[in-house]
């Protein structure tokens, strides 16, 4: 009976001991870090790979490092021109600090998401709608910027902003699609006056040359026949003489002299 006590006393004892050591050894991956708390004190970082900690004096919070993604919902902004849009983004984030990220935050996900929010609406509502669907790249930085300053005290690290949609009422779209219409016409006006005017100052150009010289005018008219002629044409258009016709014009309005007796 006494042997079967003892051998009841070992057994329980190596149990205890299992769980103790069980208890006590952490395996960490390598993106991961444990913030270690002696009674309730911080006393460090471990990790990644195999740690000890004392049982019921030492707790960790794991803290993974790897980049996040965060999908910020659709948010109602309000442009800086009066303009009601719904604007959608993506962020990429990581943990650089485990310290901070454990201490200073209650939950780090939580905060950068209503964070992200807010900053959103506060950045698009000082833009117009032309920056908002023009300049994308410039607002994805300011609000980058703006994220990773105020995030900085929790350990976290905004590594990218990516706006993605930017919806607007039916309304508005007919209304920018007529003025990208009228823009359009007025381009093609302009470059069409702008044609017109090259064109005038070409042709005074070619008037003063010719004027050097009469005969240049002849053969100006001889190329025209030729190439009448090529194109094989039924009818074949002479071009009078401008000069010719000065002559003939002078010589009807010059009154005729009658000789009398």
């Amino acid at each position: 009976m006494t042997m079967f006590g003892d051998f009841i006393f070992y057994v329980v004892g190596i149990i205890l001991l299992l769980v103790i050591i069980a208890s006590a050894v952490k395996i960490l991956r390598e993106y991961e870090r444990a913030v270690v708390f002696t009674l309730g004190r911080f006393t460090g970082v471990k990790g990644p790979g195999l740690i000890l900690l004392v049982p019921y004096v030492q707790q960790m919070v794991r803290v993974d490092l790897r980049t996040r993604v965060l999908d910020v919902p659709s948010q109602d902004v309000i442009s800086h021109d009066n303009v009601s849009v719904r604007v959608s983004a993506v962020i990429y984030f990581r943990v650089i600090d485990p310290e901070k990220s454990a201490i200073q935050v209650e939950d780090f996900m939580t905060a950068t998401s209503q964070l992200a929010q807010t900053t959103l609406r506060s950045v698009l509502g000082k833009h117009d709608l032309d920056e908002m669907l023009a300049e994308r790249d410039r607002l994805n930085e300011d609000i980058q910027r703006m994220l990773d300053t105020q995030t900085d005290a929790w350990g976290i690290k905004v590594a990218n902003v990516e706006i993605k949609h930017v919806d607007i009422n039916e309304s508005m779209i007919r209304a920018i699609a007529r003025q990208a219409e009228a823009e359009r016409e007025r381009r093609a006006k302009v470059i069409n006056a702008e044609g017109e005017q090259q064109a005038a100052a070409k042709l005074v150009e070619a008037a003063e040359i010719l004027a050097r010289q009469p005969l240049a005018m002849q053969l100006r008219y001889l190329s025209a026949l030729n190439v009448i002629a090529a194109e094989g044409n039924s009818t074949i258009i002479f071009p009078f003489p401008m000069e010719l016709a000065h002559l003939l014009t002078a010589s009807t309005d010059t009154p005729t002299r009658v000789s009398g007796d």
